[in-house]
């Protein structure tokens, strides 16, 4: 945070007054006080990886630590916001109970794009409990970061990631299957489509780990074969070319 902060700063994007409110405005919770330091909080936002057991678990502890009328937000951009939401139905309760509606009707997706402070896109994800009102909240929260809004439903992948990952597994299947050069493929589509970068490196930015999680929530979630993810994507997660993040990929990072 800090260093985005000062990155502006340097920028002349923002002052270093508002740099330092900025800052003044960020609590950050100490580990050993935990998900008990969201209790008294409007909304919470999980950003944690893509791994549906992990944030099943977040929402059952969060739903049984938070205001009831908290909204549950995730940044998931693949994994079923309803399956959230029906783990945030209290212990002792059920998804007809009034209590276990109550608790899943505030559970909603809000997917924000990296880097967040330069992407403009917010995708809401209802699931199928979401209330109105959560909906509604969503939105305005949203908006008030200066965020413009798409509407998706809760399908794997939603809009974005149903239309993004199977474009870049595709061009790691054209690598694959020898029809063009790493450097022909980014460059047909950053000079023949006007993409700002070309499918592999993008991927790379994102990270092939994610890329392939993603894939595999495409495939399991539909059965349908034209999402089965690459072999050579598959391998490369096997072997920790992550891309940038790992400085190996399909090109090589360096700091």
């Amino acid at each position: 945070m800090d260093k985005l902060l000062a990155k502006d700063v340097s920028k002349g994007k923002i002052t270093e007054q508002e740099a330092k409110d900025a800052r003044a405005r960020i609590t950050v919770v100490p580990e050993d006080v935990g998900i008990s330091g969201f209790k008294d909080v409007d909304l919470v936002v999980e950003a944690a990886s893509e791994n549906v057991d992990l944030k099943v678990s977040l929402f059952e502890s969060l739903a049984a630590t938070v205001r009831p009328d908290t909204i549950l937000a995730t940044n998931t951009s693949s994994i079923s916001v309803t399956k959230m939401a029906a783990a945030a139905i209290p212990k002792g309760e059920t998804a007809a109970s009034e209590k276990g509606k109550a608790s899943a009707a505030r559970v909603v997706g809000l997917h924000f794009f990296n880097p967040v402070p330069v992407m403009k896109l917010v995708e809401i994800i209802p699931a199928l409990q979401t209330s109105d009102d959560t909906l509604q909240r969503a939105r305005e929260f949203a908006t008030a970061c200066g965020k413009e809004v798409t509407v998706s439903k809760d399908v794997p992948g939603f809009i974005s990631n149903a239309l993004l990952m199977p474009f870049i597994n595709e061009a790691i299947m054209c690598l694959e299957s020898g029809v063009g050069t790493r450097d022909d493929i980014d460059k047909t589509l950053k000079l023949g489509m006007n993409h700002p970068m070309g499918p592999l490196q993008l991927g790379e930015f994102i990270g092939l780990d994610t890329c392939l999680s993603i894939q595999q929530v495409l495939y399991n979630g539909t059965s349908d074969s034209k999402y089965r993810p690459s072999v050579l994507l598959e391998r490369m997660v096997d072997a920790g070319w992550l891309g940038k993040k790992s400085g190996r990929g399909f090109y090589t990072y360096t700091e």
